[in-house]
């Protein structure tokens, strides 16, 4: 019932995703070799995740609707099952390399985004105050500071001349379009549907449900998809989809009277078709050609920029749709109107690639 501690909290889960989403991707991309057992392996991961995240809506939904503390006592059965089975299942490493922890790096980065997401949420409540100006230099220098440092230090957090490999860029474009504006378009609608429709918790959860179990159901075919036609291919197709989806809300989800099998559910059923598709397409474009000892970073870099992606269109979204006078649908609009030109950007790099006409073959710097 505090908000500092709700963020003190996040902080900590931060934390930890930092090492456990890299870790349990470079677990898949050395166990099982580049081709199609790797896409098979991450089409399967991404099954998981997506029964997760169904399973979870759902029954966080009911939980809410009976004690919302609920929902924070739940995942500590599931993440206690989680490290037993990580001792049971995943092997030891046999040969472990020395290194030292860029923390000079990770201080910076971690520093600039949230002094920029801090300047994005709040200057357009209260205008460039002196506060605001402070944090928005500090973003600035911060975040210069840190690509300067990761071409001087011996083990950089981040090997910046990994980004000469394009296919590693377009993937990491790729995932920060696809959670910047999933995630951003997600959470417009549940304040939509809860705050403006009055929608229960559970009632939410359960609208939202059909693009996890469709992701779930197509995942197990992406890895073949991928196998015959690419990754490239399969990104755009992912794209489109999401760009559809968001597109048909804008035109049907403010309707006076909705209907949810009309209005709602194709929006819905088009993001689960993207996100089964790109998913593991991004994926499998991060890592290949990727030798095995990088393919920790290659993997924590495509997590980390579906991070950021996330947290820099939601916090414009969010001032876009907290400002103004606008009521019931029009009061979202402009961060529908974000969510769409995100997706539509996305859609254009990679096409981009695929218009060029020439496939760029990865390169191991």
């Amino acid at each position: 019932d505090d908000g500092a501690l709700l963020i003190a909290s996040r902080i900590v889960k931060g934390v930890a995703a930092a090492f456990t989403a890299p870790a349990a991707l470079s677990i898949i991309t050395t166990t099982f070799k580049e081709g199609h057992d790797r896409n098979k392996a991450l089409s399967i991961f991404t099954v998981f995740g997506a029964t997760g995240y169904a399973s979870g809506l759902i029954v966080s939904g009911f939980l809410t609707g009976v004690d919302w503390r609920l929902t924070f006592y739940a995942p500590v059965a599931v993440v206690a099952a989680v490290i037993v089975a990580a001792f049971l299942v995943v092997p030891r490493d046999r040969e472990r390399e020395r290194g030292s922890v860029d923390f000079v790096g990770a201080a910076l980065l971690t520093g600039g985004m949230l002094a920029a997401v801090y300047t994005i949420v709040t200057a357009p409540e209260t205008g460039f105050t002196p506060l605001v100006t402070a944090t928005a230099a500090a973003a600035v220098v911060l975040l210069g500071a840190f690509f300067v440092a990761e071409n001087r230090v011996r083990h950089p957090l981040v090997r910046l001349s990994i980004l000469k490999v394009k296919s590693i860029v377009r993937a990491n474009l790729a995932a920060l379009a696809i959670f910047g504006s999933y995630l951003s378009f997600q959470t417009i609608v549940s304040l939509y549907l809860q705050n403006t429709l009055e929608w229960g918790p559970l009632r939410m959860a359960l609208a939202l449900a059909p693009a996890g179990v469709i992701v779930a159901f197509l995942s197990p075919l992406a890895g073949r998809l991928i196998d015959r036609f690419g990754t490239t291919p399969m990104i755009i197709a992912s794209m489109t989809s999401f760009v559809l989806g968001y597109v048909w809300f804008i035109l049907r989800g403010g309707s006076p009277e909705p209907a949810y099998l009309t209005d709602y559910l194709p929006s819905f059923l088009l993001l689960g078709v993207g996100f089964a598709l790109g998913f593991s397409s991004v994926m499998v474009q991060a890592t290949e050609g990727i030798d095995d000892d990088e393919q920790g970073l290659a993997s924590g870099l495509v997590q980390t920029s579906g991070q950021i992606g996330g947290a820099i269109v939601l916090a414009i979204a969010t001032g876009l749709i907290s400002g103004g006078a606008a009521t019931g649908i029009a009061q979202y609009r402009p961060g529908l109107y974000l969510v769409t030109t995100v997706a539509v950007i996305g859609l254009l790099a990679s096409a981009t690639a695929l218009l060029s006409r020439r496939r760029v073959l990865p390169e191991t710097a």
